[in-house]
């Protein structure tokens, strides 16, 4: 059965720092299970920390790199080397500093990539990405992964699925173009919620009072379609890291590990 836990830690800083450590700990723990390991990534301030700290750590080496699946929840349809893309940022936090196998690295097409401006057709070959990794345990056309990473925004999106939009009312396919997105840039590629909940672990990490009010209704029930947060759930797990300032509206009182 799905679990829910609650997280918290007293900055921003503190928190990608505490992530940084668990990723390392699941990970490795992960390929001692079973060999490999899948991870999606998610752009933002804080998913961009956590891999920055990732890198700065001296633990880092005890995951083997060669064996780990990377691929992203979402990803702002743009030109490869806009500043704006989530690949770029990953990259230049974390993963061109790491020995990953460049074939276990699945990005999401850009702008000016082998489908020129169409992120339909984006969407469609990411989807044709995940089927192709999904294995006869996985049942179905979406990996079972291990540990994916998201973010939110202060009106309940998640990846880029965004309240009321068509994708969050997606039940068949796994990726969809976004259009007319309410924040910039307004084009982008996301996974939908089933296809999230697909994942083993699903990480939920925000920072900052402007995250509060979406963190505690996904907590205390809120439904998917107003708030698609509420509906990133992970089959085994979902761990909401949070700091204090988006933690601040939730009823129940958490406190951060003692060690």
């Amino acid at each position: 059965m799905s679990k829910t836990e609650v997280v918290v830690y007293a900055n921003q800083d503190l928190l990608a720092a505490a992530a940084a450590a668990r990723l390392v700990t699941r990970l490795v723990d992960v390929q001692a299970a079973k060999g490999s390991a899948s991870l999606v990534l998610t752009g933002g301030g804080t998913g961009i920390a956590v891999l920055s700290e990732l890198r700065a750590s001296t633990a880092r080496d005890a995951i083997d790199w060669s064996r780990l699946d990377i691929y992203w929840g979402d990803e702002r349809f743009v030109p490869a080397d806009s500043d704006d893309r989530n690949e770029k940022q990953a990259r230049e936090a974390l993963l061109d500093h790491v020995p990953l196998d460049p074939k276990r690295v699945h990005v999401m097409a850009p702008s000016d990539g082998e489908f020129g401006d169409d992120p339909d057709a984006a969407a469609a070959a990411y989807a044709e990405v995940l089927a192709s990794n999904a294995g006869p345990e996985d049942h179905g056309d979406v990996p079972s992964f291990d540990i994916m990473l998201l973010g939110l925004g202060g009106e309940g999106h998640t990846a880029s699925v965004f309240p009321e939009s068509p994708a969050v009312y997606e039940t068949e396919r796994s990726v969809v173009a976004v259009r007319n997105c309410p924040k910039p840039p307004p084009t982008r590629i996301s996974l939908t919620l089933p296809a999230i909940r697909r994942a083993r672990d699903v990480w939920l990490m925000t920072a900052g009072e402007a995250k509060a009010d979406a963190v505690a209704l996904a907590l205390s029930g809120a439904g998917e379609v107003q708030l698609p947060v509420a509906g990133a759930r992970g089959h085994r797990r979902t761990l909401w890291l949070l700091d204090r300032a988006a933690a601040g509206k939730l009823t129940k009182v958490y406190q951060p590990p003692t060690a």
